[in-house]
């Protein structure tokens, strides 16, 4: 499941930099993925749960992965609050596997 465009054109206009597979490298997988992200230095930000499989079980090295699980908001809502998030936590998001909800982010680490 990729992530709502909402949330990447959110991040853009935040200013980061901002890589889309959906955009550039449609149906890679997963491995491929966190693989990418580990060698730009990035957060994985994904609204997949199956991350949670390489980086946990197989030990897959990460800089971070944010699983947005944020049903029943509207777009504009989830990207202000992953946006919010990422920008008041990212020390804490970095290097772990953070869960957002509409209640809470919870964060662990690796």
């Amino acid at each position: 499941m990729k992530v709502d465009a909402w949330i990447v054109e959110r991040f853009r206009s935040d200013g980061h930099e901002v890589l889309y597979v959906a955009e550039v490298e449609p149906g890679i997988s997963d491995e491929i993925v966190l693989e990418r992200a580990m060698q730009t230095g990035s957060i994985l930000v994904t609204q997949d749960k199956e991350f949670g499989e390489p980086v946990f079980r197989q030990g897959l090295a990460t800089h971070g992965v944010i699983l947005i699980r944020l049903s029943g908001l509207a777009a504009e809502e989830k990207a202000k609050v992953v946006s919010v998030v990422l920008a008041t936590r990212r020390a804490q998001i970095s290097g772990a596997f953070t869960v957002l909800s509409p209640a809470s982010a919870r964060i662990r680490r690796f």
